[in-house]
C-alpha cells in the first residue's frame, strides 16, 4: 500500500547538517521512502522566523528559502531515477506509472511572503503547492496557536484573507496547522476550496493548543479537506515523551469517528520531531499500514494512507 505524507522537515535537516537526501541519519531519506512504500512525500521548507545561521553566514527568510529550494532541485536531479517533482495530481500519477516517488514542495510559515503578493506568485512558479499559513509567531497573514485563549481567537489579517483567496485561485493547498483557532475559522469562512491541517492531532485526546477541536475537525470534513495525523508525542498524549503506534491509532480512530473515513490522512512531521517513536523512521511505516488494514480493512486503510490526500490534491491543484 502506497503512502502520501503531508509534512516533513527533511529539507531543513539536509541543509543545516549537510546531509544528502539519498541516504542520511534522519527519519526520511530516499531509501527509507522506498522501504516504507512512499507514493508522494510533501517536503516543507520550514523557515525559522528570524532565518538561521550556518557556517558563519546568516540567512534571512528569503535567502534561506532560496538555498533550500536550490538544494531541493539538486537532490531531485541527482536522484531522478527514483524521485521526481509533482505539482498536481496528474504529476503524481505519471510519476507512479514511471516507478518514481513524487516530491511535493511546501512552505512552513507564510511569513516568507512578507506582505507581498508577488512573493506568493514566485513561490507558486517555483513549484510550492502548499503553504502552512503561520508557524508559532504572528506574521503578515495572521496569528499562531496560543495557550492564551484571547490570543488563540485572533483571526486572519486583511492581507491574510487576500492570501487565502489567491491561493484558492492559483490552486495551492491552504494549511491551518499551527494557525490560531480564529484564523482557522476565517480560512473556513473566506476560502472556497477544501483546506488541510497537514500535521495536527485531536484536542479531545491531547490538550495541546496545536491540536484541533472536534468542531474544527468537523469543519475540515464539511469543507472537503483532510487532517494529517502528526506523530509527535507532545500532540498525541499529554506529558508523554514517546510516540507509540497505539496513540497514533487512537487519534486516527477518533478522527474517523468525528470526521468520517474520507477526511483522515497522514502528516508525520518526520525530521521535525525529537521524541522516540515506535515508527522510528519512514521505513517502519508498514507497521501502521498493517494496523490500519487489520482494524479497518484494505479499502479504508488505503484512504487514510493515500486516497483521501490524493482526492484533495486533485480538487485543489487540478489534474493537469
Amino acid at each position: 500500500m502506497r503512502i502520501v505524507d503531508l509534512h516533513c522537515d527533511t529539507l531543513l535537516r539536509c541543509f543545516s547538517e549537510d546531509q544528502p537526501l539519498r541516504e542520511n541519519s534522519g527519519h526520511i531519506d530516499i531509501e527509507k521512502l522506498k522501504k516504507g512504500g512512499s507514493l508522494a512525500q510533501f517536503f516543507a521548507c520550514f523557515i525559522p522566523f528570524e532565518g538561521m545561521d550556518k557556517g558563519g553566514t546568516h540567512y534571512g527568510r528569503y535567502e534561506l528559502f532560496q538555498e533550500m529550494h536550490a538544494l531541493y532541485r539538486r537532490e531531485l536531479e541527482a536522484n531522478a531515477d527514483v524521485i521526481a517533482e509533482a505539482r498536481s495530481l496528474s504529476d503524481i500519477e505519471r510519476n507512479a506509472e514511471a516507478g518514481r516517488i513524487s516530491a511535493v514542495l511546501t512552505v512552513e510559515d507564510g511569513a516568507l511572503i512578507e506582505g507581498e503578493m508577488d512573493r506568493l506568485y514566485e513561490l507558486f512558479d517555483k513549484g510550492v503547492r502548499l503553504i502552512t499559513l503561520t508557524w508559532n509567531y504572528e506574521n503578515c497573514i495572521g496569528y499562531p496557536n496560543s495557550p492564551d485563549d484571547a490570543e488563540h481567537q485572533k483571526g486572519l489579517k486583511p492581507f491574510g484573507i487576500e492570501v487565502v483567496r489567491e491561493m484558492d485561485r492559483l490552486g495551492m493547498l491552504i494549511d491551518v496547522s499551527h494557525l490560531s483557532e480564529g484564523g482557522f475559522w476565517d480560512v473556513a469562512k473566506y476560502g472556497s476550496k477544501p483546506f488541510v491541517a497537514s500535521h495536527s492531532c485531536a484536542r479531545a485526546l491531547c490538550g495541546h493548543q496545536r491540536n484541533l477541536t472536534d468542531g474544527q475537525l468537523r469543519c475540515v470534513a464539511e469543507k472537503g479537506g483532510v487532517v494529517g495525523v502528526n506523530f509527535y508525542s507532545e500532540f498525541l498524549r499529554d506529558g508523554c515523551p514517546h510516540s507509540s503506534l497505539d496513540d497514533i491509532m487512537l487519534h486516527i480512530d477518533h478522527m474517523i469517528k468525528v470526521m468520517g473515513e474520507d477526511h483522515v490522512a497522514l502528516g508525520s512531521d518526520f525530521d521535525g520531531i525529537d521524541c522516540t517513536l515506535d515508527l522510528e523512521d519512514f521505513g517502519k511505516m508498514g507497521l501502521l499500514t498493517d494496523e490500519l488494514e487489520k482494524r479497518y480493512g484494505a479499502v479504508i486503510a488505503e484512504k487514510i494512507m493515500s486516497g483521501n490526500a490524493l482526492r484533495v490534491i486533485g480538487e485543489v491543484t487540478g489534474t493537469l
